[in-house]
């Protein structure tokens, strides 16, 4: 095994500098949702933002351009947006199911998967599409899906996909499959190696690279999978960590698991753009689309309407495409993207669109996230 410290790298509750998607680990526990109800944005007497006053947005790290807040605030009917981050859809959900419609938030932004979860809970109130004009901007591929039938509950907001990223001073070979992922992670990287800190993208990933199913409920397979990364794969991973920007700026990892948007923003950062590689696995990859959604007991629902109409603008779509480096599904927005850094990270081909694979919330997820947690033992041994 080699000789370096381990990384957990999952930012406490509410801290701002979190990716847009981090561990997911279960929190729905009766005491985890009492305590994150404790952490609902302070409002006075109510317990709720109250109406005319700011905007609460309870959301991933990051993941909004401070600029378009800011701008939003000058608009008709605009109002001061506040932040909160979570880090992941389950401390989502366990904060709304604790506080009853008394969070305080009016804007949420859950990964489409969850959102028939959090509708069944009576979280998310039905939106009004006479106030969201702008949703007709939106690619009708990404409309009415069947989460969430007519987009009731929600609607597009960004589109990403995870792969992984190396750095070709230390891996000299082309990498270009899962495959090349887990071979290299024992070789050339092996303890400079970042997982994401997300039992499902490291299970897909290796279900991608052995051409199983990644969304396989069989508890056997699952058995089996553990067995490889808690063996081959653990010992040689420096870190899990979901927010590899600042990393990668620093040459910190040699391969790192990520998402598209922040592996980006990493490259984006390095004084040499041409160090690190992005790599769309051949075998396929997964995908998320995040929505824009209203919680049951939000106070500024017109502002939130207001704001989520705002951000479908294709000139304000295109300034938060340009931020977070992902899609956000606008009609023509690729086309109007022409000045973007690094578009090859953001946009996917029709070809390249067909190896991907949306993701969903497995039958088997408690089993995965104990698979998760015993991969993280096994790097700390």
């Amino acid at each position: 095994m080699p000789d370096r410290p381990l990384e957990i790298l999952v930012p406490a509750i509410m801290k701002k500098e979190l990716s847009r998607r981090v561990v997911l680990s279960g929190l729905v526990a009766s005491g985890t949702a009492a305590a994150l109800a404790a952490c609902a944005p302070s409002t006075g007497g109510g317990g709720g933002a109250s109406g005319g006053g700011a905007l609460n947005l309870y959301t991933w790290g990051e993941y909004d351009d401070p600029k378009v807040l800011k701008d939003f605030a000058k608009t008709k009917g605009g109002a001061t947006v506040k932040l909160g981050s979570y880090d992941s859809n389950e401390e989502l959900i366990a904060k709304l199911s604790a506080a009853k419609g008394t969070s305080g938030y009016d804007i949420v932004v859950p990964t489409l998967s969850f959102v028939p979860q959090m509708v069944d809970l009576k979280l998310l109130q039905e939106l009004d599409h006479d106030k969201l004009p702008n949703l007709k901007n939106v690619n009708p591929t990404y409309l009415d899906t069947a989460q969430d039938k007519g987009n009731k509950y929600s609607v597009p907001k960004a589109l990403g996909v995870s792969g992984y990223v190396y750095d070709t001073t230390v891996i000299k070979r082309e990498l270009t499959s899962w495959k090349d992922f887990f071979d290299a992670a024992q070789k050339e990287a092996a303890g400079k190696t970042s997982l994401l800190a997300d039992p499902n993208e490291i299970l897909w990933a290796y279900f991608f690279s052995i051409g199983e199913d990644i969304n396989t409920n069989d508890s056997a397979t699952l058995d089996k999978a553990k067995d490889y990364l808690v063996k081959n794969i653990a010992p040689n991973v420096q870190a899990f960590e979901s927010y590899v920007s600042n990393t990668i700026a620093q040459n910190g990892r040699a391969l790192a698991h990520s998402w598209n948007g922040d592996a980006r923003q990493g490259i984006i950062g390095n004084s040499d753009q041409k160090r690190y590689k992005w790599v769309k696995p051949t075998e396929g990859a997964g995908q998320f689309l995040d929505n824009w959604s209203i919680p049951v007991g939000a106070k500024n629902v017109d502002a939130a309407h207001a704001f989520i109409d705002y951000v479908l603008d294709p000139a304000v779509s295109l300034k938060e495409l340009e931020y977070i480096g992902y899609d956000t599904m606008v009609q023509g927005i690729q086309e109007k993207a022409t000045d973007v850094e690094l578009p090859e990270l953001i946009f996917y081909t029709p070809e390249e669109q067909k190896n991907l694979v949306i993701d969903i919330v497995p039958k088997s997820q408690e089993q995965r996230v104990a698979i998760f947690n015993e991969i993280q033992a096994a790097a700390g041994s």
